[in-house]
């Protein structure tokens, strides 16, 4: 039975699609860039800087640093839990399970976020990527959680095809949530293990997620029993 949950945070934990849409639009005009919030959905979740790169081809690291000019301010209050987070959390400390954030987004944000929202009592730990963007890919991140817990076998739960291909990655089984931003079609060609439409859908698989039998792919993680 796996014993420690890996949750990712943007789009699994808290929608946080009105703060980091309007950041995005914000540093794209710094460029002379007009686009709509509503076409910048597809960088939730991704590391940003690449995907920003990728698709208007500015600076990955000077277009974050304008993104954080509203996001530091405001953008990271334009953000709600999901109306079945705390619930689920609870239920799962209460049947001990070991909880803890991996997270794509800067760790002091992920911090900020979790303890403006009151639920940072939850989780044993959060790790996140650094502000110089030296540690984005989520394998990375996932791999920091897992040498802290390496004892206990663990179940990685997000939205997006990172998350997934992170813990394929590391050798863990993943749960992909279509209450997030990612499709149906992108978590099943990621490879996620299970799929389920919202943290309430999965509650009873986290409760009772056998332990994983898969392999790391690429040696990031430890051999775990």
């Amino acid at each position: 039975m796996a014993d420690l949950i890996l949750f990712d945070l943007d789009g699994t934990l808290t929608d946080p699609e009105e703060g980091i849409t309007n950041s995005v639009v914000h540093a794209l005009q710094t460029y002379g860039i007009q686009e709509f919030p509503s076409r910048c959905r597809r960088f939730i979740g991704p590391p940003l800087g690449p995907e920003l790169q990728a698709v208007y081809g500015v600076d990955p690291v000077e277009s974050v640093l304008r993104f954080r000019e509203y996001f530091e301010q405001k953008g990271i209050y334009e953000n709600k839990l999901y109306p079945d987070t705390v619930s689920v959390l609870k239920a799962l400390r209460e049947a001990g399970k070991t909880l803890v954030v991996a997270t794509s987004k800067p760790l002091v944000f992920a911090e900020r976020i979790l303890n403006h929202f009151g639920i940072r009592q939850y989780f044993d730990g959060v790790f996140g990527a650094t502000l110089d963007e030296s540690k984005v890919l989520k394998s990375e991140i996932i791999a920091d959680a897992l040498a802290a817990f390496e004892t206990r076998p663990a179940i990685m739960v997000g939205d997006r095809l990172h998350d997934i291909q992170g813990a394929a990655e590391n050798g863990i089984p993943s749960v992909g949530l279509l209450s997030g931003f990612g499709s149906r079609q992108e978590l099943e060609s990621a490879g996620a293990d299970y799929i389920r439409t919202s943290l309430t859908d999965a509650l009873d698989l986290l409760l009772t997620a056998p332990e994983p039998l898969r392999a790391p792919e690429d040696g990031l993680n430890r051999s775990r029993t």
